[in-house]
C-alpha cells in the first residue's frame, strides 16, 4: 500500500516507520493517525520481527495538526468522542503490539508525539530531543497518555509531568525512565537497529507471549482507565477553557482562562 503521511522500509527483519510530514513537524492529522493503524496491522502481518519508529527532517511528531486543532471547538460531543476513542485506539494499538517496538525520537515530541514515544517498548532519544505532556497548557486534558503514563512512572512523577505541562529535555526523560538511552544524532538510527538485531536473535514466540504476560497485569484497569479517559478527553473540549485555550494558542499569545 502507498501512504501519504508516513514511509515504511522493510530491513532484515526490521520494519521502520517514518512519519512523514517534516513540513509541518510530522503533527498528527487524522490521515496520518489513520495511516498508523493500517501500517501497523500491516507489519503484524508482515515477516517483519521489529518495528522501528522515527520522523522525517528535524522533529519526531510536533503533536496534533493545527488545521485539525482549529476544527475541534466546532465539533459535537459525540464527534470529539469519536476523536479520542480514534487517539485511545492508536495508543493502545501500539502499547499492546505483539512485535517489540523502538521508538527512535530524533527531534521535539510533543504533546501526541510524547505519547506515541511512551507506547513503545524502548524509547531512544537524541541528546537535543524535547518531550512534554503539554495539553494542560491550551485547555486539553492529557487523558489518553495519563493512564499509561501513572503505570509507568508512577502518580507524583505523572503529576509534575501532566499537571506542569512542562517541556524535559532526552536526559531528564532517561532520568524518569521514560527513555532508555540517549544516543548521539548520527548514531541514533544505527543504536536502534542494533538493539532490533539484539531482539531478533530471541524467539519470536517468546518475545510475543512475553509482551502478552506483562500487558496482561494491567489490560482490565486500563480498559476501565481508558474509557474513562476517552470521555473525559471528549468532555473537556465542551468547556470555555478549552475554546480559550485552543484560540490562543493559535493566535499566540497568553490565554485568559475562566476556570469553566
Amino acid at each position: 500500500m502507498t501512504f501519504q503521511t508516513l514511509e515504511l522500509a522493510y530491513d532484515v527483519g526490521v520494519a521502520t516507520v517514518t512519519l512523514k510530514r517534516p513540513e509541518k513537524r510530522n503533527a498528527l492529522s487524522i490521515q496520518l493517525l489513520n495511516e498508523l493503524l493500517v501500517v501497523l496491522d500491516e507489519i503484524e502481518k508482515s515477516d517483519g520481527q521489529v518495528l522501528i519508529l522515527t520522523g522525517a527532517g528535524k522533529a519526531f511528531c510536533a503533536g496534533m495538526d493545527l488545521d485539525e486543532l482549529k476544527t475541534l471547538t466546532e465539533k459535537s460531543h459525540d464527534e470529539n468522542v469519536e476523536d479520542s476513542r480514534r487517539m485511545a485506539q492508536i495508543f493502545r494499538r501500539l502499547y499492546d503490539f505483539p512485535k517489540p517496538t523502538i521508538a527512535a525520537v530524533n527531534g521535539a515530541a510533543i504533546a501526541g508525539g510524547t505519547g506515541l514515544a511512551t507506547m513503545c517498548d524502548f524509547t531512544l532519544a537524541t541528546p537535543d530531543a524535547k518531550f512534554g505532556y503539554t495539553e494542560v497548557r491550551i485547555g486539553f486534558v492529557p487523558a489518553i497518555v495519563s493512564s499509561i503514563l501513572v503505570w509507568q512512572v508512577g502518580h507524583k512523577i505523572a503529576r509534575d509531568l501532566l499537571l506542569t505541562g512542562r517541556i524535559f529535555e532526552a536526559v531528564e526523560g532517561h532520568r524518569l525512565g521514560l527513555v532508555n538511552e540517549v544516543v548521539p544524532a548520527e548514531q541514533l538510527m544505527g543504536r536502534a537497529r542494533e538493539l532490533a538485531a539484539r531482539l531478533m536473535e530471541n524467539s519470536p514466540a517468546s518475545l510475543r507471549m512475553t509482551k502478552k504476560l506483562i500487558n496482561s497485569y494491567i489490560a482490565d484497569a486500563l480498559d476501565r482507565q481508558i474509557e474513562s479517559a476517552v470521555q473525559e478527553n471528549a468532555a473537556i473540549r465542551q468547556t470555555q477553557d478549552f475554546q480559550e485555550g485552543v484560540g490562543s494558542f493559535l493566535e499566540k499569545r497568553k490565554p485568559r482562562w475562566s476556570g469553566h
